[in-house]
């Protein structure tokens, strides 16, 4: 037994000494290093080894090319549009020229911009690979050897960059924008933001439901509040008061005419007086947020918004969420739609491409109609938000997988 945990001893230390001296030679490698050399040797190596080649780079310029001239194309008729109807509006608010294209439009085609990403990545796709096909440049590339997988490489390359751009822009840039948008367009086009907001409860933290029968924002004060304190099931103090006004500086509330009953057992105790500083864990900015504000709250601030109503017991959160999981779907669309894309169009067909992009179009229209229909299933609460808003893209991803193993290799 001795002689057993002796061996084994013995082999742990040839392990630690076999560690010891690799780690010592890689870091007087790193140390010792000519770092002059290292860029230039780099840069020979992808030379000789490029992630794309010729043909992946021709592939992936034409996609990118094709897709950015159509983004320009929708977003300048979107622009026209917008501009013919609220010209009126902005004339009769007298809206300065410089907002109009630096608070408005400046912010109106990011927002935009990625709305459309993934329907006009799939046309681009479909128009550029089907005018491949029927100039025979597919047949060729087979013939030379090329792999239909390993043809998808610059595809998924391009897929995923605008992918990761549209996942950027949506979670934490345009949120920033709609923002400046939105404020415009509430002064100079239609007034969306409440002033007013009336029979207010809620529960602002555990054991604490607060209730104002209307709060003017205006002010920062409302009117005929109650705020009931609860142990368990078990009712321990009850403040009403004829006004509460919000303290922005100090960060209080200021109960008027305020009257507290307290309960211990059978005993009651009733204490009053002109006025109370109280800290409540709620700002007013919280009783006028509506589904309008969602777009313009960033990937950390709606789950947090999200998190926060389930714990106060809210139970109108579904526009919220439905916003937060779209964020995370529709970026995936686009490589999903990209395999359909290629799939549908890399085969020459007879009659040219008309046939292979009237299906793209068509495809476009039933995905953002599946879009549209899971959206108002989850607001209405018939569905989880969570699954409804990715129904579309299970759907289509098992289209893509279909297409794909049908087309000829």
């Amino acid at each position: 037994m001795k002689q057993n945990i002796g061996i084994i001893v013995n082999k742990l230390r040839n392990a630690t000494t076999i560690c010891c001296d690799k780690s010592k030679r890689l870091f007087s490698g790193i140390i010792h290093c000519d770092y002059k050399t290292l860029l230039p040797r780099i840069k020979e190596f992808y030379r000789q080894n490029p992630p794309l080649n010729t043909l992946d780079r021709y592939i992936l310029k034409k996609f990118l090319s094709t897709f950015a001239l159509s983004i320009v194309l929708i977003i300048s008729i979107c622009v026209v549009v917008d501009i013919s109807e609220k010209l009126d509006s902005f004339y009769e608010t007298h809206a300065p020229l410089d907002k109009i294209i630096f608070q408005y439009y400046l912010n109106f085609i990011p927002y935009f911009t990625n709305m459309f990403s993934p329907l006009f990545v799939f046309i681009a796709v479909i128009f550029f690979t089907s005018k491949m096909a029927y100039n025979s440049e597919i047949t060729a590339i087979l013939a030379g050897g090329v792999s239909f997988r390993r043809m998808m490489k610059p595809y998924m390359v391009g897929a995923f960059g605008i992918t990761l751009l549209c996942f950027i822009l949506s979670g934490y840039v345009i949120p920033q924008s709609n923002k400046i948008r939105l404020d415009f367009e509430n002064v100079y086009y239609h007034t969306f933001k409440n002033e007013v907001a009336s029979n207010i409860q809620m529960e602002v933290t555990p054991g604490i439901i607060l209730y104002i029968d209307r709060f003017e924002h205006s002010e920062n004060r409302g009117f005929h509040c109650f705020l009931q304190k609860f142990e368990g099931k078990k009712l321990v103090s009850f403040t009403t008061a004829q006004t509460i006004e919000w303290s922005p500086s100090d960060s209080v509330w200021h109960m008027g005419n305020w009257m507290t009953r307290s309960f211990d057992g059978v005993f009651e105790n009733v204490t009053a007086g002109d006025g109370l500083d109280t800290l409540i864990d709620v700002v007013p900015m919280e009783f006028f947020i509506n589904e309008e504000y969602a777009p313009q709250m960033t990937n950390y601030e709606l789950r947090h918004y999200i998190n926060r109503q389930h714990e106060r017991g809210m139970g109108n959160t579904q526009p919220f969420e439905v916003e937060y999981h779209k964020r995370f779907a529709t970026p995936v669309c686009i490589i999903i739609l990209t395999l359909i894309g290629v799939s549908l169009s890399s085969k020459k067909v007879k009659g040219g491409m008309g046939l292979q992009i009237g299906i793209g179009i068509a495809l476009s229209a039933i995905y953002v109609l599946f879009l549209e229909i899971t959206a108002i299933f989850a607001i209405q609460g018939n569905t989880p938000v969570m699954l409804a808003t990715w129904i579309p893209n299970i759907i289509f991803a098992v289209v893509a997988t279909f297409l794909y193993r049908r087309t000829p290799k």
